[in-house]
């Protein structure tokens, strides 16, 4: 009676001591997305004293429409990073999806919309490429990602032979450029899409399995968890969002270059790390990474408007980039602690 009561003790303890650091992975995550919104909020109020212009409510919805092409991207890349891996073919698989949505679709043939989910399960197929061969075929996410990103863009360069065709899909033109209850159509999506996106990431099983895998694989396969499958997902629903993203993106410009996806790579894993994630997986949370995504839209919504040279423009993006990032480090806060104690 007493071993097995001894055991009880040490489960509940064990139960206890987990309980305790999910609540305080919770509350840093909290903090780091409240931060973050808090930071985008700072960078509106204070553009108004460079220009009256910035920081106006129409100013608002640009970023809103703008940030909501990172916000999509930067889910799947986040649910990548959350397993402790990294999607390099997320520029290409964009570009993928706007090419085959003009030249499948494109704006002769209304009727044809459906074709709009055969592009997207193309771009989930080469996610379901890129992680087999990561998690059967052991090849670095690195590696195996950026192999794909090379042999999708030279495909997609043969196809159209360097110049593509077609114009956006009616139903591309009607989420990004109509109004719906006196607001912008693509701000309405989006808010429904995080709203969506963070419930799974946070309450669905799949979500938590992501968690746990990112945390130890091994102890999650112990548990019982489909580590193989949940490996994969992730690498799907990301190309899959890409492939959303260039079919919003040919609606918002109207067209589709091979060059579409290339300003988003760097910013989708930028969004994740500002958010609060951390790069090695297991820990993040989607609104931290919404906060992300609109900190760097703001930015580069301010400074273009201020027009600045785009190397200087670089640099600033950098070092906002790195501060926020020193900012939102417990490591740093801890240190501050330390000191003040």
């Amino acid at each position: 009676m007493t071993v097995a009561g001894d055991q009880q003790d040490k489960q509940m303890s064990l139960s206890q001591t987990g309980d305790q650091r999910k609540s305080s992975r919770v509350s840093r995550e909290t903090i780091s997305a409240i931060s973050v919104a808090v930071l985008c909020v700072i960078l509106l109020l204070g553009a108004r004293f460079v220009s009256p212009s910035l920081g106006s409510w129409s100013q608002v919805e640009t970023v809103l429409v703008l940030g909501s092409f990172l916000i999509v991207l930067s889910f799947g890349q986040g649910l990548v990073i959350l397993t402790g891996g990294l999607d390099l073919s997320l520029p290409a698989v964009v570009t993928l999806g706007g090419i085959l949505a003009t030249n499948w679709v494109g704006a002769t043939d209304p009727g044809a919309w459906y074709l709009l989910i055969v592009v997207l399960l193309i771009c989930a197929g080469v996610g379901l490429v890129s992680a087999i061969g990561i998690v059967w075929l052991r090849v670095p996410p690195f590696i195996m990602t950026l192999a794909m990103s090379i042999i999708v863009s030279s495909a997609l360069l043969g196809y159209t032979r360097g110049t593509p065709r077609g114009g956006a899909p009616e139903v591309a033109l009607a989420l990004m450029k109509s109004k719906m209850l006196g607001m912008p159509t693509p701000i309405l999506f989006v808010i429904a899409f995080i709203i969506i996106a963070a419930l799974f990431q946070s309450r669905s099983v799949p979500g938590r399995y992501l968690y746990a895998i990112g945390t130890n694989a091994d102890a999650a396969r112990i548990a019982g968890v489909p580590v193989v499958l949940m490996q994969i997902l992730p690498y799907v629903i990301s190309a899959t969002c890409a492939g959303l993203v260039g079919i919003m993106l040919v609606g918002y410009s109207n067209g589709a270059t091979l060059r579409m996806g290339d300003d988003y790579l760097l910013p989708s894993i930028a969004a994740v790390v500002i958010g609060g994630s951390s790069i090695l997986g297991g820990r993040g949370t989607f609104l931290g990474t919404v906060g992300g995504a609109l900190l760097l839209t703001t930015l580069g919504t301010i400074i273009s408007a201020i027009g600045l040279q785009i190397g200087l423009r670089t640099i600033i993006e950098g070092a906002v980039v790195l501060i926020a990032l020193l900012l939102l480090r417990d490591e740093l806060f801890q240190k501050l602690g330390s000191l003040w104690r």
